[in-house]
């Protein structure tokens, strides 16, 4: 039997998964890196999963509300600015997925932007979607060599009232994501 984690930020972006032949768990994360860290550790740490599934919501400057995107890059906008330094930045969790041959075939891939603010004004940044929770963890499910995938919904473009738009999106994300993951057992 497979064992899930489903990773979720906050609780309002939570909806229940049923899979046949898979235990799913549930953690909510909390906002921000370091929460998301600690939490998804812990959890991991308790539930020793086969898969670690962080589903939620995120921003995005250059796409339509609504988009969902499967991430398997996974880009720390905050470390990003210290690259010059030698300091890591992006993360790929897709070698790890292809070895255990798990989400070969999830949809649309896009790569998602991580840090310890929430975007209100448009700027450059690498990726297709913003979150403040994905790339940590990647970074623990990484470090612990357990596959790691999001699953994120658009519920707000960037720079355009971003914190209300979030927020009156999330019945529509949570909507969009229950079916989305109902409709993909098959391609596990």
């Amino acid at each position: 039997m497979l064992k899930i984690l489903i990773t979720c930020a906050v609780k309002e972006e939570f909806f229940e998964i049923k899979w046949p032949d898979t235990e799913v768990y549930y953690v909510l994360t909390g906002i921000g890196k370091a929460k998301a860290a600690y939490r998804v550790a812990e959890a991991i740490n308790h539930v020793q999963p086969d898969l670690v599934v962080n589903a939620g919501t995120a921003g995005t400057i250059v796409h339509q509300v609504g988009d969902i995107f499967v991430c398997r890059t996974f880009v720390d906008r905050d470390m990003a600015k210290l690259k010059d330094f030698g300091l890591e930045s992006e993360i790929s969790t897709t070698s790890l997925l292809l070895d255990k041959g798990l989400c070969k075939e999830w949809g649309r891939e896009g790569v998602c932007n991580t840090g310890d603010s929430f975007l209100t004004e448009e700027s450059t940044i690498q990726g297709d979607v913003v979150d403040m929770e994905a790339y940590a963890q990647a970074f623990v499910c990484r470090d612990k060599e357990v596959p790691f995938i999001a699953v994120k919904y658009v519920t707000d473009i960037v720079g355009k009232n971003s914190v209300a738009h979030w927020e009156d999106k999330l019945k529509d994300a949570r909507t969009a994501l229950s079916h989305f993951f109902s409709v993909l057992y098959d391609k596990i």
